[in-house]
């Protein structure tokens, strides 16, 4: 709990202590830290139409709580097999496609791993892509841990990519080793807050794919009045060969990506709710 209060304190102390000018772009966290603001990072790509609106610099921090059965990511589960990253040096990149992303109606997603995780870095990095850059924002979470994310962070965010993987509390549980009520939680605080919400859900046929389960998230995603968009991902095991490498039991390893039948059935779930679902 410690750790939490002192985020927050730090993200939070703009107006209580004044700012700092860091390349002339005032920044909550450097307003206290006095330093450069460092944080983990497994890498950085330019992508179009997958992590959010228009062509994006997404920012892919290390660290994890979860253990997604599905990941194609698992290396990015631990923060330490990252790279020690300043934030200076990604504004720096991000500088380098400003115009073209601009002009690609674009912006700057930071994602995971899970940002969260590193809600200090993910802040400042946050800010900074929007006001030095002039950059439409989108923060990728699972909201596992949004209880981090203090309103200073979320008030630098355009747009978050929320993933949902499952309705049912067991299932959540099986697929990502961690409870389902967090998340729940934090899309209920974005409501509130009116925060534009595209929904992630993951169509894994024999574990997320009962309709009742689909129903469910779409229900809720309704529900909270500020979700324009679903995206429908087909479970897919390109990530397979990060599993072997790493020594790790890939135990969907049999499992078969959804037939364009499944997609589409999914989708029709959520439409049926007044939902776009791509």
């Amino acid at each position: 709990m410690t750790a939490l209060l002192d985020t927050e304190t730090v993200l939070d102390t703009e107006t209580v202590l004044g700012t700092k000018t860091v390349r002339g772009t005032a920044t909550p966290a450097a307003a206290v830290t006095r330093r450069p603001v460092t944080g983990s990072i497994h890498s950085w790509d330019l992508s179009t139409g997958v992590d959010g609106p228009g062509t994006r610099f997404v920012t892919f921090l290390s660290g994890c709580p979860l253990t997604c059965l599905y990941c194609h990511n698992p290396d990015t589960w631990r923060m330490r097999n990252g790279k020690r990253t300043t934030v200076d040096d990604m504004i720096a990149e991000a500088g380098k496609y400003t115009t073209f992303i601009s002009a690609a109606g674009g912006g700057a997603t930071v994602s995971g791993g899970e940002p969260l995780l590193q809600p200090v870095f993910t802040g400042e990095l946050l800010h900074r892509l929007k006001h030095e850059l002039g950059l439409h924002t989108a923060l990728d979470t699972s909201g596992f841990l949004g209880v981090r994310a203090t309103d200073a962070l979320l008030r630098d965010v355009d747009l978050v990519l929320l993933d949902i993987k499952s309705w049912d509390p067991d299932t959540y549980k099986k697929v990502t080793g961690r409870p389902l009520r967090p998340t729940l939680d934090f899309a209920r605080r974005l409501a509130a807050l009116g925060k534009d919400i595209w929904v992630r859900f993951v169509l894994v046929p024999g574990l997320t794919d009962d309709p009742a389960n689909i129903e469910g998230v779409a229900r809720f995603a309704a529900s909270l009045g500020n979700v324009s968009r679903v995206d429908v991902l087909p479970f897919h095991k390109l990530g397979e060969a990060k599993w072997d490498a790493l020594g790790k039991d890939f135990t969907l390893r049999d499992t078969p990506s959804p037939t364009p039948e499944q997609v589409t059935a999914a989708k029709e779930i959520f439409a049926a709710q007044g939902l776009k679902a791509v």
